[in-house]
């Protein structure tokens, strides 16, 4: 089952064009991955208490159409296991008037100990275990 977020544009996001600005899509993905965790019960701010650091090492998006002020739209999420250390989110921007896509990003991301290394703590490995 896909998970979903709502947002609403707010004119601030916008630039000179009259549209989103593609920086902002980067914060619409992140508050989307980290609801996603929450709901699976991850607390991203008490992951980094104990010194477990999710990092994204790679970002992929298709900039398909332009989001404007006021528009309403949803971020769909969907897990995927890349290899034993490295997870991916297919995420995708969604226009709700007309379920247009508007964006499709994949971040693959994987976590780091203390020390800098490479591990997946057990509660993240137990999310991407079922979507194998």
């Amino acid at each position: 089952m896909t998970f979903k977020v709502d947002f609403k544009v707010r004119d601030y996001e916008c630039d000179l064009q009259g549209i989103v600005n593609n920086s902002v899509y980067f914060n619409y993905l992140e508050h989307a991955r980290h609801e996603f965790l929450y709901a699976h019960g991850i607390d991203f701010a008490q992951l980094a208490k104990d010194k477990i650091n999710l990092v994204v090492m790679r970002s992929e998006m298709d900039y398909k159409h332009s989001l404007l002020p006021g528009d309403e739209f949803y971020v769909a999420v969907e897990p995927q296991r890349i290899s034993r250390l490295k997870f991916a989110f297919k995420q995708t921007v969604i226009r709700k008037s007309d379920e247009k896509v508007m964006l499709n990003a994949l971040v693959i991301g994987t976590s780091v100990n203390e020390k800098g290394r490479p591990f997946l703590p057990e509660q993240i490995d137990n999310v991407f275990k079922t979507t194998t």
